[in-house]
């Protein structure tokens, strides 16, 4: 029990029993605010990474570190590995949780940024060590994490828990489920639990055990790691288990192993439980004395999303528009709550000319709905629907792309200069069996 001693971690003031951070959910992840060094950032919270990683950081952002040496470390994804900076005895603090010692990794690649896919600006991961330290308490239906001090948290009879073993190993944490598939019985499965994945259910094929790629399957793009996009095969299964809770026809994705070479062997894990199933619990991770508690929230039965029109999106910096307008009078420097800001200037009281996030298309998956009505990566998306784009968050632009089975989507695109209109209709992913 030494690893989850109170030492050289976290601690909350004397006499506190908890903090609470209140976080944003964006696409399944959850974004807490950190101060590294007396300096406000944003992180995702990871449970499935060991150290802090910090990264993105621009010109215009001043954090001091301290005692560096240079490291190599390596990801998730295809790319090499990537030089970073060892830092040591990092002041961290959230709220009113302090860790005067703590280490972090500074990655050196520009390339590596997760702002322009989330839609705000994002600076680092971090996970293990506050759940080492603390009894964690994530609320995802009000968004809110707890703090709590081990020594005052007292487990109570609950209706609707549920306490399960949590296995920590080599700083990250499992469960054991049951994965139904199609054509098998119930298989048992250890499964990382990862809040720094968007998706839902990882698996890892293997045929000796019955964890088969199902019969109906697309190769789709399952996300980016710190060494590069992870492809793979989505597909999905009859359901999952954990405890006594299950969820029905559960979305699931097989990535290609080489996304994971250079890793630690993965020993006996068999895949991972990402955001898009844990968004549907509150959850206590008690790492100390291995348990965590389930209790579903208002989450619970929504729909597995899938992306039916088979567009990805990011911000690509920012583009002038111009707008008429009547009645307007003086300067106008509006905000709407965009971290990436939306600056507007009246021009002779006639033309408001604003400042907005420029979003394009990144990626595009073969044979999708937008790929067959013309659609190319690097399209710049200027309105769905008749919407013009920058009114809203790049979450809320995905969300009118995919809104529902068999809605007609039209998407107005600036390509080389020229405005270009296409159409399309969302379809089912998977035909019915």
């Amino acid at each position: 029990m030494s690893d989850f001693a109170f030492g050289q971690g976290y601690r909350l003031p004397e006499g506190e029993k908890f903090q609470k951070i209140k976080f944003e959910l964006i696409n399944n992840l959850i974004i807490i605010p950190v101060e590294i060094n007396g300096t406000e950032l944003t992180f995702i919270l990871d449970s499935g990474v060991s150290k802090p990683i910090l990264f993105n950081l621009s010109e215009s952002d001043s954090i001091p570190i301290n005692n560096v040496s240079e490291v190599t470390i390596r990801g998730l994804g295809g790319g090499e590995p990537m030089k970073a900076l060892s830092s040591k005895g990092n002041a961290f603090k959230l709220g009113m949780a302090k860790n005067y010692s703590q280490d972090l990794y500074v990655v050196l690649d520009r390339g590596i940024n997760f702002s322009t896919s989330l839609g705000i600006p994002v600076h680092g991961i971090m996970g293990y060590d506050l759940f080492r330290d603390f009894i964690v308490e994530v609320n995802y239906a009000a968004k809110r994490i707890k703090l709590h001090n081990p020594k005052h948290y007292r487990y109570r009879d609950r209706k609707k828990e549920q306490t399960l073993p949590l296995i920590v190993e080599k700083r990250k944490a499992y469960v054991e489920g049951t994965v139904l598939m199609r054509d098998t019985a119930n298989i048992p499965v250890k499964l990382l639990v990862d809040t720094g994945s968007s998706d839902a259910l990882w698996l890892f094929p293997e045929p000796k055990k019955g964890l088969e790629v199902p019969e109906k399957n697309y190769e789709d793009h399952l996300g980016r790691g710190l060494s590069g996009d992870i492809f793979g095969k989505r597909s999905k299964i009859n359901g999952v288990r954990i405890g006594d809770f299950k969820l029905d026809e559960a979305k699931v994705a097989f990535p290609y192993r080489e996304f994971f070479q250079g890793m630690d062997s993965l020993g006996d894990r068999n895949g991972s439980l990402g955001g898009e199933v844990l968004k549907r619990f509150n959850m206590v991770f008690d790492y100390g004395r291995g348990l965590v508690t389930l209790k579903k929230n208002g989450n619970f039965n929504d729909p597995f999303q899938y992306n039916l029109a088979g567009i990805d999106l990011q911000h690509n910096g920012l583009r002038y528009i111009a707008e008429s307008i009547a009645d307007v009078n003086g300067i106008v420097k509006g905000d709407n709550g965009d971290s990436f800001g939306n600056v507007q200037i009246l021009l002779e009281n006639k033309t408001r000319l604003s400042l907005v996030p420029e979003i394009v298309v990144s990626g595009i998956r073969a044979g999708s709905p937008a790929e067959e009505a013309g659609l190319k990566e690097g399209d710049v998306i200027l309105a769905v629907n008749g919407k013009r784009i920058h009114k809203y968050k790049l979450q809320e632009i995905l969300k009118m792309l995919n809104e529902r089975e068999g809605k007609r989507i039209k998407v107005l695109i600036e390509r080389y200069n020229r405005d270009l209109l296409f159409t399309f209709v969302l379809k089912k992913v998977f035909d019915d069996d």
